[in-house]
């Protein structure tokens, strides 16, 4: 059975916390990856993209859920959106209209996959897609950066030891300060080495999958009212009648307005009358 590495340091790194006396680890660690005594472990990150069409998104989206589900996969992130291509209003009846819009539905969703399931997984997938537009796999070699990782946590866990074996002396203020700061940084950079490593544990476990798929344009028809105002005018022949009536309206209030100012009328009548008169007279004389 082969030895891991990562093994080798996690046993090496609890021996070297109980027992300080014990310096050199990374060292010698490295000695015997030289030598060939122990194989570094490999830490491959897979990702995987797809974009293809479906019959239907909504239908897509559970079946991709349930295959997820039997694959010991998870949804991270899903989404759903329509978005709309055309509409237009066309006349149904009088006082309806019927709303064509045409809508194109895609989903996207993140999802991770156990590692050694990948291939199956993206395999099922595409069986489920009408055309694949595109699928890629990306695989992303992160022992090196594992490694160093390690080995660099071991030694900021033997610096902290000899720091704190050293014998108490008399210092100053700023010395002590200063001591105690290098001791935080020290162990907080081990700190985020070791959750570097976690999450490229936990990546090399779990390969992101990013899926995006997308159904055929849809035709959606909607009953909706009519907002045109000019269409809810009666019939021509009724519109007819009304008008018929309006101006025999208009004309006896006509009649009404003249009764009301007669006085003003006959008067104006005098005036007009007289001034022919006026006018008849000075030709008259004029010609005598």
């Amino acid at each position: 059975m082969k030895k891991y590495l990562i093994y080798c340091v996690f046993a090496i790194t609890a021996f070297g916390c109980n027992n300080a006396s014990k310096m050199g680890e990374s060292a010698d660690i490295l000695n015997k990856i030289e030598n060939g005594d122990t194989v570094m472990e490999s830490k491959i990150i897979k990702t995987a993209d797809m974009k293809f069409r479906v019959k239907d998104v909504q239908s897509t989206k559970e079946k991709l859920s349930d295959i997820l589900k039997a694959e010991g996969g998870t949804i991270a992130e899903f989404s759903i959106n329509s978005n709309i291509q055309q509409t237009e209003k066309v006349k149904y009846s009088t006082d309806s209209l019927m709303e064509l819009t045409a809508y194109r539905t895609e989903g996207i969703i993140m999802a991770k996959v156990p590692s050694e399931k990948l291939d199956d997984f993206t395999n099922k997938v595409a069986k489920m897609a009408v055309f694949v537009d595109n699928q890629s796999m990306k695989f992303d070699d992160q022992s090196l950066s594992y490694l160093t990782n390690e080995l660099k946590s071991i030694n900021r866990a033997e610096a902290v030891a000899e720091l704190k074996k050293e014998k108490p002396v008399k210092k100053s203020a700023a010395v002590v300060s200063k001591n105690v700061d290098q001791k935080l940084a020290l162990k907080d950079d081990y700190v985020d080495r070791k959750v570097r490593n976690m999450s490229i544990d936990s990546r090399v476990e779990y390969s992101d999958v990013s899926l995006s798929f997308y159904q055929d344009n849809t035709v959606k028809k909607l009953i909706v009212a009519n907002d045109e105002l000019s269409d809810y005018r009666p019939p021509f022949f009724q519109r007819v009648v009304l008008n018929l009536q309006n101006g025999w309206f208009i004309f006896k209030e006509f009649v009404l307005l003249v009764l009301n100012i007669w006085s003003i009328l006959v008067l104006i009548a005098v005036g007009y009358f007289g001034y022919r008169y006026y006018r008849r007279q000075q030709k008259k004389n004029q010609l005598a």
